[in-house]
Formats: structure tokens, C-alpha cells, sequence
């Protein structure tokens, strides 16, 4: 059974429709990684873990092998930006509630 990425909201979408092309792209192939192998068999350079249940690209898994996407924003250094982790932990209590 495969897993199923998921955009969050109407917000994640713009943000991943605002992304320049060639991120647009990178984001469908790890989309597709991870629906075909699993989150667990997809790792670094593609995601890795940043915080209690949230992994870069800014994802978290839920319920019925779903990957629900927080937040998408170009990332310019090699270290996550403090804001953007704090916009998807935001986010991600928006699906444990």
C-alpha cells in the first residue's frame, strides 16, 4: 500500500505554486520517492528529521499512511530557517487537534 502526500491548505499551495520551477520539480520527485518507498526508506540528501514529528520539505506523517505538507519556501542556507519550522509546528497543530 502506498503512501499519499498531502498540501495542507489553500496557504501551501501558493506557497508551493510560488516556488521557481526547478523547486516545483524537486518537490514532485520527493513527493513521488515518498509515496512509493515510504518516508522511512527516503532519507537524506532528500528529507531529514527536524523536530519531534516534522521532517524537511516540512512534512509530518498522519493517520492512513498520509505526508501532510506544512509549509514550502525556498531555503537559501544549509540549516532550516527558525521561522519556517516554527510556521509548520503552527500548521501541524491545525491536524492534531
Amino acid at each position: 500500500m502506498q503512501w499519499k502526500v498531502e498540501i495542507l491548505n489553500n496557504a501551501v499551495e501558493k506557497e508551493l505554486l510560488s516556488l521557481p520551477k526547478d523547486m516545483q520539480a524537486r518537490f514532485v520527485r520527493i513527493s513521488e520517492l515518498l509515496q512509493s518507498l515510504g518516508p522511512q526508506h527516503v532519507g537524506m540528501p532528500h528529507v531529514r528529521p527536524l523536530s519531534n514529528k516534522l521532517w524537511e520539505i516540512l512534512y509530518t506523517a498522519a493517520s492512513g499512511r498520509r505526508l501532510v505538507v506544512l509549509h514550502a519556501f525556498v531555503k537559501k542556507t544549509q540549516k532550516t530557517p527558525r521561522h519556517a519550522i516554527e510556521r509548520a509546528l503552527i500548521r501541524l497543530k491545525e491536524i492534531t487537534q
